[in-house]
């Protein structure tokens, strides 16, 4: 089976100053990946690039084997994305903001009621569905956008800074709530975070980036054991010290 995503050698900048250099790594099916760097890093860059809002010229990505700039359709049907500031139109209700985006993806009705319960069923939200999406709390928002990044079933799920503005016990329900989908429904899963506490390290992949560079990836414990270290904190503060 092909990765659900492959970046091979991409680099971009921004006014002749390097954002991404030569990054490369995969994402495997089923799998969650955490994309782990400080603020500037180029998580944000990588996640445009991954999402075609930015134009991917120097390397290539690869979606479940379909390349994004060749067979943007094929690639994008894979995928859903949860953006870092939040796009909920707060004055729809919780159904509302999800039929349009069954609508967008062209769901009959009949399909968008089926996959709007499941999600809500899922995610613990069926008693929100007719409350205005502002009168929820920065959690239920955050799982309302994962829902609906759910509409057209996609087998790949990009969440970038998922957690800002969260409480630690709502950061913690979120991230467990999005292992299940890798656990339980085959959903592989890329998580930008600058927070460590965010990762399980004896099940999840890092990615970790700093200055537009990977500094390291694999499993978790395979990353730590080749560093010769048992703590995740302590790698991430040595591979991002300043130099």
């Amino acid at each position: 089976m092909s990765p659900a995503l492959e970046v091979k050698a991409v680099s971009y900048q921004f006014g002749g100053k390097p954002a991404l250099d030569d990054v490369s790594f995969v994402v495997q099916p089923a799998s969650f990946t955490a994309l782990l760097g400080p603020n500037g890093a180029g998580k944000t860059t990588l996640f445009a690039l991954a999402t075609r809002l930015f134009d991917c010229r120097t390397g290539s990505i690869n979606i479940f084997g379909h390349d994004l700039r060749h067979q943007p359709s094929a690639a994008l049907a894979k995928l859903g994305v949860v953006f870092q500031e939040p796009t909920l139109d707060l004055d729809l209700t919780v159904i509302q903001n999800l039929r349009y985006a069954a609508a967008l993806h062209g769901l009959g009705r009949r399909d968008a009621t089926n996959r709007i319960e499941r999600e809500l069923t899922r995610l613990g939200l069926s008693e929100r569905r007719h409350e205005k999406a502002r009168r929820l709390n920065g959690g239920h928002r955050r799982r309302i956008e994962i829902a609906r990044a759910l509409m057209h079933e996609p087998a790949l799920l990009l969440l970038d800074e998922p957690s800002v503005g969260l409480d630690v016990p709502t950061r913690r329900q979120l991230i467990e709530q999005v292992h299940s989908l890798c656990r339980d429904d085959g959903i592989a899963v890329l998580w930008a975070t600058h927070l460590v506490d965010e990762l399980d390290p004896t099940t999840d992949r890092i990615v970790l980036l700093h200055r537009g560079k990977v500094r390291a990836e694999g499993k978790a414990e395979e990353v730590l054991a080749a560093a010769g270290t048992s703590d995740l904190r302590c790698l991430f503060d040595d591979l991002v010290a300043p130099s």
